[in-house]
């Protein structure tokens, strides 16, 4: 056999050798390969949609998304998604603001709660104040679009003094509450309303009717105990108090516990309505006539 000869079968061996690695590498490896991508470019070309379609979708998905927006909005609570612990403590500041400068409230975070398919924080309220601020303070609790319940509440007296020694009759409160949220965002528009939370006063349950505390006469109005008519004229009625001191008040004048109600020309007299402690007294003064 020349060289040319070995040679050249030389080089048809090596050809279908090299044909016989690249036909394995493509019918067995790379077939595979090939099939999920002509999987993968079916799939891509029966979800492909047109442009102006999807922007169709798009708006309508927005409609359907403010419906129901607007039937949460209109419901009277929501149940927000992962709510922060810290958004009570800034709830009840906004709700304080007003409060006298005499009111006190303390915020303390217990614990965090499951209640079925939902979750809440439990906070522990404690403090003072007249009895309309803590009406405002539950009031704002319970009507809150987000969630809240007040679980336990102990209502009780306090007396107080400001700087001029004026009794305050106050109310304490020791409270629990919790504030519900979700893992799923369901349940609360994605725009926050808050309801209206504004209350008118009411009658203070609390307040004693009959009080041992008189307030002092920081004024320093007319005392009628004790006191004098000394003359009547048009413009009212001249009164000395029991320290020589002479005022002239007409009818309805403030006086220290009461008010001037009437001026009797006819029987040279004038009438008090006085209010000792919750106990209404009225006094009448009379011109003492000469002798």
């Amino acid at each position: 056999m020349s060289k040319k000869l070995r040679s050249t079968l030389s080089l048809l061996g090596l050809l279908i050798l090299i044909l016989l690695v690249g036909g394995i590498y493509i019918f067995v490896f790379q077939n595979s390969s090939i099939s999920d991508k002509k999987e993968r470019l079916e799939e891509l070309n029966t979800n492909s949609y047109d442009p102006k379609e999807l922007l169709a979708r798009y708006k309508n998905l927005q409609e359907r998304s403010a419906v129901l927006d607007s039937v949460l909005s209109s419901r009277k609570f929501n149940i927000p998604k992962d709510l922060s612990s810290i958004k009570f403590y800034n709830f009840v500041n906004s709700t304080v603001r007003d409060f006298s400068e005499y009111s006190q409230v303390n915020v303390e975070f217990v614990q965090k709660e499951q209640d079925k398919d939902f979750f809440y924080y439990q906070y522990k309220l404690t403090g003072n104040g007249y009895f309309n601020e803590v009406y405002k303070l539950i009031y704002a609790i319970e009507q809150s679009k987000e969630l809240k319940k007040i679980t336990e509440l102990d209502l009780g007296n306090l007396i107080k003094t400001d700087d001029d020694g004026i009794p305050l009759f106050q109310v304490t409160f020791e409270m629990l509450v919790g504030v519900y949220f979700s893992t799923d965002n369901r349940f609360a528009p994605d725009e926050f309303v808050e309801n209206d939370l504004s209350t008118g006063p009411i009658y203070d349950a609390f307040y004693p009717l009959i009080r041992n505390e008189i307030p002092p006469n920081t004024d320093e109005l007319l005392d009628v105990q004790g006191a004098k008519l000394l003359a009547l004229i048009p413009e009212g009625a001249f009164i000395a108090d029991t320290h020589g001191n002479t005022y002239l008040i007409w009818e309805g004048e403030q006086v220290y516990l009461g008010y001037l109600t009437k001026i009797d020309y006819e029987n040279n007299s004038v009438s008090f309505i006085l209010n000792k402690g919750g106990i209404i007294e009225k006094i009448d003064l009379e011109l003492e006539r000469e002798k």
